[in-house]
């Protein structure tokens, strides 16, 4: 069960039961699922864990725009299944900007019916040549009458080939740059979109290319105005990414029970392996920096859910921190663990080869580290004038 005492105070009554039907729901049903070993296996489960958390109410938070309850699904569903945690991550990158700049019928049609778990959405912005410089993506949408036509390449798409539905980002006005950034609603049904194929990780996780020609999209299903993509995109990227440090924090917390358990039950030398002040150390220390790591991505979620209009320096701090500390945290488990923590079926040999993509996606450490400085170093201008 998720231990929520060391971020009470970022709480309110409310969350704590949320917090404890979310991690019941990941105990009992997430938990003992046998976990995808390939690629194919990973996509038919994705399917089976979207009905199963919709059914559930997991995407609830979404909808009610309740990030620190966001945060408690995320953490809770990772601990149980990194690829459960993948599932909800994309149902809200996918409704978030629908919600937010959608008409009332692209809401009813895609938004509602992926908060209850009957749609799987995607999110559809990097390219082969676009990662973090958005602005270079080459993807085009030009108009033709009531429509637009979209044309290009998107890749490391999660749930390409299985989502019913995308957020496609494309530029209406190449020579703008990132200000030139449209999004737009497309349905994965759409004549001139196909699957290109899947892009295999070290975890199985539902990854892979789209290709997108002359593919044509009512008027009505772009995102906010023309032009203004780029931040519909990174405001949806902000809003979730403590988020994202949430299920790091799940897995480091999934990682240090295993090691923890290990340590208490396994004997070298003729004493139990946690009786070593060396392994205490290393306890201690995971402990410490998840319970930092926890406390940062509660930080950024209340000051968001309490008005603050924008939570940029706050979240990148938690994405930034947290996704780093499950990293150690994950292979210190390994190491304790031993020659078991390297075996195909441990639980912590799946968590060592999932914590790895989260430094990268939804912004690298490095680049939340620019964020978190770039407006360190502003606001200090700011002061001198």
């Amino acid at each position: 069960m998720t231990d929520v005492r060391p971020v009470r105070a970022f709480l309110e009554e409310r969350h704590l039961e949320w917090a404890a039907e979310a991690s019941g729901f990941a105990t009992r049903t997430v938990r003992p699922r046998p976990p995808a070993t390939s690629d194919a296996a990973a996509r038919v489960e994705a399917r089976e864990l979207l009905r199963l958390q919709g059914a559930a109410g997991l995407f609830r938070p979404i909808g009610e725009r309740d990030l620190r309850a966001c945060c408690l699904a995320r953490e809770s569903v990772a601990a149980a299944s990194p690829l459960a945690d993948a599932v909800w991550a994309l149902q809200g990158l996918g409704v978030t900007p629908v919600l937010a700049h959608g008409s009332d019928e692209l809401v009813e049609r895609f938004a509602r019916p992926a908060l209850e778990g009957r749609l799987m959405s995607g999110f559809a912005m990097t390219e082969e040549e676009a990662g973090s410089d958005v602005g270079s993506m080459r993807m085009r949408a030009v108009r033709d009458g009531d429509a637009w036509l979209l044309d290009g390449d998107k890749w490391l798409i999660s749930n390409a080939g299985i989502a019913d539905w995308y957020v496609v980002f494309a530029s209406t006005s190449p020579d703008r740059g990132s200000r030139g950034i449209s999004a737009f609603v497309v349905p994965a049904d759409s004549p001139g979109l196909t699957f290109a194929g899947a892009q295999v990780m070290s975890a199985p996780h539902p990854l892979g290319r789209l290709e997108l020609r002359a593919c044509r999209i009512p008027a009505d299903h772009m995102l906010g105005e023309e032009g203004a993509g780029f931040r519909v995109g990174m405001a949806t990227l902000d809003l979730l990414r403590p988020t994202v440090g949430a299920a790091a924090c799940g897995l480091a917390a999934r990682a240090l029970e295993e090691a923890l358990a290990h340590a208490a039950t396994r004997t070298q030398f003729g004493k139990p392996l946690g009786d070593f002040q060396l392994v205490q150390e290393k306890l201690g220390r995971m402990a410490t920096e998840l319970t930092a790591a926890r406390l940062l991505v509660y930080r950024a979620a209340w000051e968001k859910d309490r008005g603050a209009e924008k939570i940029t320096s706050e979240a990148a701090m938690a994405k930034a921190y947290a996704t780093e500390v499950a990293q150690r945290v994950v292979d210190e488990a390994v190491q304790i663990l031993g020659g078991r923590g390297v075996l195909a079926e441990s639980p912590v040999d799946l968590l060592y080869r999932s914590v790895r993509a989260m430094r990268i996606y939804e912004g690298t450490t490095e680049i939340q580290h620019l964020i978190v400085g770039g407006r360190m170093v502003a606001a200090a201008k700011e002061a001198r004038t």
